[in-house]
């Protein structure tokens, strides 16, 4: 029988929360999109002018810059993000929320706060203000 320490133990909690809860997202496809898709879309609007270096969004979700690549092909594909060139730097590139994009993402927010209300209820807010401090320590800091 192996003997795993505390920390091991946490984190492979903290993988099946992950799995759980992105089964629950699932939901999400009734819009279209997948959680991580929601995130893009999420972060995208969130920033300035509706767009971010693929890199800055790869480094915000903790994937690589290939990672991200693959993430947002089939997102171009169906118009909800676009490709910008830097006018300054042709090595840099642009990821772009498009208006329908921004429509959609609009329409799917409604669906995830349901969502998320369903697994984690306002009245676990004081709970949540700890985990949430534990996460952005660990490296969760989407805001």
């Amino acid at each position: 029988m192996s003997i795993i320490n505390f920390s091991l133990k946490t984190l492979m909690n903290l993988a099946k929360v992950q799995a759980v809860m992105s089964r629950r997202f699932d939901r999400l496809n009734m819009h279209g999109i997948g959680f991580n898709d929601f995130i893009i879309l999420y972060l995208l609007q969130q920033s300035a002018a509706g767009k971010m270096r693929r890199i800055d969004l790869a480094d915000k979700i903790g994937i690589t810059a290939s990672g991200v690549t693959r993430m947002l092909l089939p997102m171009e594909k169906t118009g909800l993000v676009t490709r910008e060139a830097n006018e300054r730097d042709a090595r840099v590139s642009y990821v772009v929320l498009t208006p329908g994009g921004r429509q959609l993402f609009e329409d799917a927010e409604k669906t995830a706060n349901v969502l998320a209300l369903e697994i984690i209820p306002a009245r676990k807010s004081k709970d949540i203000a700890a985990l949430t401090d534990i996460l952005t320590k660990l490296g969760g800091n989407i805001t």
